[in-house]
């Protein structure tokens, strides 16, 4: 065999089916579907095992929500009392180390030996694609059949003069600290800034919501992000809403941010800032330009409804190229690249239709499909049922009565398109409305559906029984 043959062999020989770069939820699951249907998987992964949501994103800040709701139900408690208790006062550093034993366990699914155990080769560094089918670290070559970009999403740095790097916290950082904040400053409004924000407040820190848009949580139904807004300052958080952040002044002790409301300047005293902006999609480093893949620094990595990108080869899932960037829908979508590029058969599509989110605040606020502004924008006729969670026995009984559930159905039949649920347990509720979309459940058939009593996923029940009474369009 001549040479130019021999060294063809040896590099087909050498050849991944499947090469993934980021080992989070989306990279896991795909190195795991992919062993499974027999492929030769190698893992790339920069820095740890888990990416952002078990790091830094849904497994800690879920572990601090936690912590946090223990000690408002013991100041309720306490105020109940007769004569009425002293309230318990949050250690911090012991608030972290539960966290870290939860990171601990959880994280223990995905270890080194278990992707070993399963035929996946997991190699550590930072990757690069070298052409559009080499990829590259510091520690070897990948050259491939097919790629997988799994890097996820990091924090939005802020364009604020005078805030410099390390004078603020973000997502990445805040689990580090080891003192609660006297006063905590969250510039931004999204999920999770509102999540942390209150868990801190309730945990003993003063918070103020510092956020440039006019509604709070503008992604979610007007009515829903009110109630958490009125619940939120029951709680004793701050919002300043329509409110820019214009310039930080950095001390020993404390940040200053000046801020400009409808042009009245004020300032704000922290002795923490979070900054809570966003997330932008992890491209940097990884070359994609030599592999012909096609990027936006804001939007991520462009593909089409199988997620393949501008190279054929090459596909990506998660939050480096997608709008709704959580770690169910990496998973989802890392699965259905694998399938695409490994499975014989009929291609897979993504679709947003039905992907579920939740805002983990108290209370909850669970969302699935069609929201009643898209269903306008859009000339979508919907029908609107409503059931309020102070008219459900069992959320009375639980003193949790704050909320509702809202399902849309097309204007022509019962088919659910969206529902909206504000309750104490609304990322377990909406679970049910996501079968009944994803199987083709109609609003008539969930009514017969026979629910405990007393249980607060009845008023699912109670707004699919009303589908026939004279209501006025959503």
């Amino acid at each position: 065999m001549a040479r130019s043959q021999r060294t063809a062999a040896t590099r087909r020989k050498k050849t991944y089916d499947l090469v993934i770069i980021g080992a989070g939820p989306g990279g896991l699951a795909a190195a795991e579907f992919a062993a499974r249907l027999g492929a030769r998987v190698a893992l790339l992964e920069r820095e740890r095992l888990g990416g952002v949501s078990l790091n830094t994103g849904s497994v800690p800040s879920k572990s601090l929500i936690r912590s946090a709701t223990l000690f408002a139900a013991m100041r309720e408690a306490a105020r109940l009392q007769q004569p009425a208790q002293a309230e318990p006062v949050a250690d911090l550093q012991r608030v972290i180390a539960r966290l870290r034993r939860m990171q601990r366990r959880i994280g223990g699914y995905h270890s080194e030996a278990r992707l070993k155990r399963a035929g996946i080769e997991l190699h550590y560094g930072a990757a690069r694609f070298v052409d559009e089918r080499l990829i590259a670290t510091n520690m070897g070559r990948f050259p491939f059949h097919h790629a997988l970009v799994a890097t996820g999403a990091g924090p939005t740095r802020p364009q604020i003069p005078g805030l410099i790097e390390g004078s603020y916290l973000t997502s990445d950082t805040i689990f580090g600290l080891e003192k609660l904040p006297e006063h905590l400053a969250v510039v931004g409004g999204g999920a999770l800034g509102c999540e942390l924000a209150q868990s801190f407040c309730r945990l003993g820190s003063r918070v103020t919501i510092i956020q440039d848009e006019a509604g709070f949580l503008p992604g979610e139904e007007r009515d829903a992000a009110q109630v958490l807004a009125q619940s939120m300052a029951r709680d004793g958080v701050t919002i300043r809403l329509n409110t820019s952040v214009t310039g930080a002044r950095v001390g020993k002790a404390e940040v200053v941010l000046r801020t400009q409301n409808y042009g009245r300047t004020a300032e704000v005293q922290a002795d923490r800032v979070l900054v809570s902006i966003g997330r932008t999609p992890c491209t940097d480093g990884l070359s994609l330009e030599s592999a012909g893949v096609r990027a936006d620094t804001a939007t991520g990595i462009a593909v089409d409804e199988f997620l393949r990108t501008s190279n054929p080869r090459v596909y990506a899932a998660g939050d480096v190229c997608l709008r709704h960037r959580y770690a169910n829908v990496a998973e989802r979508t890392a699965r259905i690249a694998v399938h695409n590029c490994l499975a014989k058969g009929r291609p897979m599509r993504h679709t947003a239709l039905t992907i579920p989110w939740c805002t983990f605040c108290a209370p909850e606020i669970a969302h699935v499909g069609l929201q009643v502004w898209q269903a306008r924008n859009e000339g979508i006729p919907i029908r609107t049922f409503t059931v309020m969670m102070q008219d459900i026995d069992r959320a009375i009984l639980d003193r949790q009565d704050v909320g509702f559930v809202k399902l849309h159905s097309t204007g022509r039949n019962d088919k659910i398109v969206g529902a909206t649920i504000v309750a104490s347990r609304a990322s377990e509720m909406i679970n049910e409305v996501c079968v009944a979309m994803s199987t083709g459940i109609g609003l008539r058939e969930l009514a017969d559906v026979l629910h405990i009593y007393p249980s607060q996923s009845d008023a699912i029940r109670i707004a699919a029984m009303d589908l026939d009474e004279p209501l006025a369009p959503g």
